[in-house]
């Protein structure tokens, strides 16, 4: 095998991979002991034809597209590593040749990691950060803590009235006409949350218990069912259930129910510190991203499109891989918000480009002041990893192999990139 690297100009390679007649010959031999009993061939029983009747019969290229996905992820993985380039994207393949009894070829367009000329990251001047906390803060975090322990109490003495829960049957119509997914029974819904379309909850206040409710509404233009969309829908109503939330006190006895202290004043002390700490962490990273953000302002890269759409998709996986842990996927989250996939990808573009520049700077930042890490600080990482994935470090480092090893090296080395320029900023 041999192979070939053209220069595209713009961080942009092109690969010509040339695989050997005889190998390209074991390839095809694979491919046609896969699917030989998938043919039927006149006179044989399946899978008893000898490949050169096959290839008569279904024509010599009848094996040629296995026997490429058998050969080409091989081929490429060997001429990317033997390259030594930083390769930071998928591959673009085109078939060149393709011919039994010849050479295969092939083409790999890759995008590599493109030069930053580093502009000034020492010193870098930015607006300080404000960090207080107000007594409006406490008091809200007061409340949020007092909402998580209150009394839940049933109403029968008055209307519903905003911020309680009422329980409801539903019938929904368009155009005279009940739609799909018009019609609950027992629904709860908590008025004002606003999470009913258009002026649906508020039609409800004032309604007591028993009452029948004809609520008017109009379906947004951009809703996600296109049968909706925009039009105006009648909704009655049937009011079965309301509850309310009785608040606790804010007293010391409150304070002693929900926190280690025996006074109010004493757990209005603690949040506000706890406040204090919080702010202080998130002016701490907003302080990094705005340093970062200044050192990419005075930076110079060219960064190809591949490298961004590979970092698109990644993210997109990732994403994915989040809202699988809460019981979604992407095809609902598109229902939802009335996205979908081209959509999707374009709106997260802006964000790869950007965890791209910041990654790249700050790795020449580390080129630049020569950032090592210890052995210490290697093994440091491993042990954080190991308690994060609930397993032995010696099984974590055992499983880890020279390529990892290094990344996880240069993500420490970034690290210490990223205290570098936020220590020495100047803030004013």
């Amino acid at each position: 095998m041999g192979f070939k690297v053209d220069d595209l100009g713009k961080s942009m390679v092109k690969f010509t991979i040339e695989v050997a007649a005889d190998e390209f010959e074991k390839a095809m031999e694979k491919a046609y002991q896969k699917n030989k009993n998938k043919l039927s061939v006149q006179g044989f029983r399946k899978g008893k034809a000898p490949r050169s009747v096959v290839e008569k019969m279904y024509g010599p290229g009848v094996f040629y597209e296995d026997a490429a996905n058998e050969i080409m992820p091989e081929a490429y993985e060997k001429t990317a590593e033997e390259s030594g380039l930083d390769i930071v994207s998928r591959p673009e393949i085109d078939i060149v040749q393709i011919e039994k009894g010849k050479e295969f070829i092939f083409t790999a367009t890759v995008a590599v990691k493109p030069e930053v000329t580093l502009g000034s990251y020492k010193g870098v001047q930015i607006e300080k950060p404000e960090v207080s906390v107000s007594d409006e803060e406490i008091a809200t975090e007061l409340n949020r803590v007092r909402e998580q322990n209150a009394r839940i109490i049933t109403v029968e003495d008055r209307p519903a009235a905003d911020g309680d829960e009422v329980v409801i049957d539903f019938d929904g119509y368009v155009d005279g006409t009940p739609f799909a997914g018009g019609k609950g029974e027992d629904y709860k819904l908590v008025l004002g949350s606003h999470s009913f379309i258009d002026t649906f909850e508020e039609q409800l206040v004032g309604k007591s218990i028993g009452e029948d409710v004809d609520v008017n509404v109009t379906f947004p233009a951009e809703y996600h069912a296109p049968e909706l969309a925009g039009k105006p829908a009648l909704f009655k109503v049937k009011m079965k259930g309301i509850t309310a939330k009785e608040l606790p006190e804010l007293d010391d006895e409150f304070a002693v129910d929900v926190s280690e202290f025996d006074t109010l004043a004493e757990y209005k002390e603690d949040i506000r510190k706890n406040l204090l700490e919080r702010k202080e962490k998130e002016a701490k990273y907003a302080k990094e991203d705005a340093v970062v953000e200044k050192i990419i302002e005075g930076s110079s890269m060219e960064i190809p499109d591949a490298m961004v759409d590979t970092q698109t998709r990644q993210m997109a996986e990732e994403y994915a891989q989040r809202l699988q842990m809460q019981g979604l996927n992407l095809e609902q989250y598109f229902k939802f918000t009335g996205m979908n996939a081209n959509s999707f990808m374009e709106n997260l573009k802006p964000q790869a480009l950007k965890r791209i520049q910041c990654r790249l700077v700050l790795e020449a930042v580390v080129k630049a002041e020569n950032i090592e890490v210890s052995e210490e600080e290697l093994d440091k990482e491993y042990e954080t990893m190991a308690q994060n994935y609930r397993m032995e470090k010696e099984k974590l480092t055992e499983l880890i192999n020279e390529k990892e090893r290094e990344q996880i090296k240069m993500d420490i080395a970034v690290q210490k990139a990223v205290d570098l320029v936020r220590d020495a900023a100047e803030e004013k």
